[in-house]
């Protein structure tokens, strides 16, 4: 189970977020809606959670595999429709080295089973308590 803590102090919208390794994030929002963008949005980070799920899911895989995979690239975009609420991921991948058609469809469906990728798309639930 990943556990993230998170703080924001008086500071608008900056947001401390750390990970139990000690690692910290700072997240902000936009100068245009008050922030001072110091950091991604929740939105980008959101975003960022897949992007990295998928390519680091596909390096093991084609590092398993021996497979020639010299790079992937990946661009994600982020689609909310408050009047529907339903919210799309755009994913485009992009993988550079030798490799045949198969290879690159059999990457293609690794990329849609990335443990990011299926929590996105399953069922999620959400609670919430006071403390």
């Amino acid at each position: 189970m990943a556990q993230i803590s998170a703080s924001i102090k008086r500071e608008a919208y900056k947001t401390e977020i750390h990970s139990p390794s000690g690692n910290v994030l700072i997240s902000d929002e936009p100068e245009s809606v008050g922030g001072k963008n110091l950091g991604f949005s929740p939105s980008e980070l959101l975003a960022s959670s897949l992007a990295a799920c998928t390519s680091a899911t596909l390096r093991m895989y084609a590092d398993r595999k021996g497979w020639d995979l010299e790079e992937v690239r990946l661009e994600i975009s982020l689609e909310v429709n408050r009047t529907e609420n339903r919210t799309e991921f755009h994913r485009s991948i992009e993988l550079l080295g030798k490799l045949d058609q198969t290879q690159r469809d059999r990457l293609l469906a690794i990329a849609k089973v990335c443990p990011v990728h299926k929590i996105l798309s399953g069922t999620i639930a959400i609670h919430t308590e006071l403390v």
